[in-house]
């Protein structure tokens, strides 16, 4: 990115001042090495957000940014219905409510390695991953608008979970405001047999280390030791999120035309929140989070069964789970004064910080923890959410590593085959059903995670707590 069209804040900090059609700046969190190695189009789809109706304060990008459909992923946007603000689709991404939770086990990353060939087989055979990936679960037509209506605590009420988890959720576990009778026939029947599924892209499961303890007061309240390890998760709605998003990303085209909105990219398509779409799309939208919530839940049933075999007695608490494409409402201080706003994290991580009345009472104190996937095979983080967030990003962080490099120029330079072999040598194990989807995951194909976290860090988004290490990676 051209640093010459920025003016620079602070160290992690650079604003795009507004310019034609903008209605507010562009704000974009980041090093200066990892603001010159981001592509243009992260520049020009800022530009375009900071030009949506009713946009407040400015448009929020995080340092794990990059290219995505409409909105750069990494980016935050919120918007005023008092002020014509805008639902866009777009904004919330493909995937809705793609997200990451972690699961604490207690168990010491030695006793894992002394059966870690066993414990991947195991995983693998459970957790069905890979582009079209079918579960076990078949949902009937009832089920599934029960299931879109009541998320996790739908899982957990047929078994496929634990109601000690529903607190550690956000939402605890269930978005209110859903209306399944606006989630189409075609995504529902995408959708039928695809809980308890992984998927493909970027998703996976992995056990982890806790490789290094960064602040030991906040990890011990998230009761994180170092040594032992832990189980992540991450994925999202699969193909009903997917179906939703294009179906009303169209819709929404042909709506903003018929309303007289000026759309800088027809990527951008929206509707004002309290139009009839909009209100359509957020049903649909928050039926497609819950599906997420359930999936995650129905996900981390299996794994708990599978380290319950080889750690009988293991107690695997959730300690949190968080999505990170979404469009929530959410009251933020703006000029002094409190507005109910529809916050838009695209490949961005709410990150409430202490005190916030949405965290459960053991975290309150400290913030909510921040979940940060690296690449796969490389390391990754549980950060903290900051008190200053707030007013920076309305309470937002990076989600992961970010690409570096397209799926494309990924499998031209690396095949599966190799890198499975390479991070085997390194003592971490795939478990995957594609080489194709390995290659394109390849670890050098994202940003480093460490520099992208500690941005985060220095721009006082969320504080590292905790560094961990891959052992087992089980992906699409």
């Amino acid at each position: 990115m051209d640093l010459e069209r920025l003016t620079r804040i602070d160290q992690a900090a650079w604003r795009i001042e507004p310019r034609g059609a903008m209605r507010v700046p562009g704000v974009i969190y980041a090093d200066e090495n990892l603001i010159r190695a981001m592509d243009d189009k992260v520049f020009e789809q800022t530009v375009n957000v900071a030009s949506l109706p009713g946009i407040v304060q400015a448009c929020y990008v995080m340092p794990d940014a990059h290219w995505g459909y409409g909105f750069p992923i990494g980016g935050v946007a919120a918007f005023d219905p008092a002020h014509g603000g805008v639902v866009s689709a777009g904004g919330v991404g493909f995937d809705v409510s793609c997200g990451v939770r972690t699961i604490l086990t207690g168990v010491e990353s030695k006793e894992v390695v002394r059966r870690q060939e066993r414990i991947a087989d195991s995983l693998e055979s459970q957790i069905p991953a890979g582009v079209g990936s079918k579960g076990k679960i078949a949902l009937e037509p009832g089920e599934m608008e029960a299931m879109l209506e009541g998320g996790a605590r739908w899982a957990v009420a047929q078994g496929w979970g634990e109601p000690d988890d529903l607190e550690r959720i956000e939402e605890n576990g269930r978005m209110a405001g859903a209306r399944p009778d606006f989630v189409s026939d075609r995504a529902k029947q995408r959708q039928r047999e695809e809980m308890g599924t992984l998927g493909s892209g970027n998703h996976y499961l992995e056990v982890q280390a806790v490789a290094e303890i960064l602040d030991p007061a906040t990890a011990e309240a998230f009761g994180l030791r170092e040594g032992e390890v832990v189980i992540t998760i991450h994925c999202g709605s699969r193909g009903l999120g997917h179906q939703i998003a294009g179906e009303f990303a169209k819709e929404m085209v042909v709506a903003a035309e018929s309303l007289g909105i000026e759309l800088p990219d027809r990527e951008l398509a929206c509707a004002p929140i309290d139009s009839e779409i909009g209100q359509r799309y957020l049903g649909a939208m928050r039926a497609a989070v819950n599906c997420a919530l359930a999936n995650r839940e129905i996900l981390s049933h299996h794994a708990r069964r599978v380290f319950r075999h080889y750690f009988p007695g293991a107690n695997l608490p959730l300690l949190y789970d968080v999505s990170h494409n979404t469009c929530k409402v959410e009251t933020h201080r703006v000029g002094g004064r409190k507005r109910r706003l529809f916050v838009h994290r695209k490949g961005a991580t709410r990150a409430f910080g202490p005190g916030h009345e949405s965290l459960p009472e053991a975290l309150r104190p400290h913030g909510q923890p921040v979940l940060i996937g690296g690449s796969m095979g490389t390391e990754s983080y549980v950060l903290v959410g900051e008190a200053g967030a707030e007013t920076r990003s309305f309470s937002s962080a990076c989600h992961g590593a970010g690409r570096a490099m397209s799926r494309h120029a990924a499998l031209r330079r690396w095949s599966g085959r190799q890198i499975v072999d390479d991070l085997a040598a390194q003592g971490v194990l795939i478990r995957s059903p594609s080489s194709r989807g390995v290659a394109e995951e390849a670890p050098d194909a994202y940003k480093d995670v460490t520099a992208v976290v500690m941005a985060a860090e220095k721009a006082g988004l969320a504080r590292r707590v905790a560094r961990l290490r891959p052992l087992i990676c089980i992906k699409g």
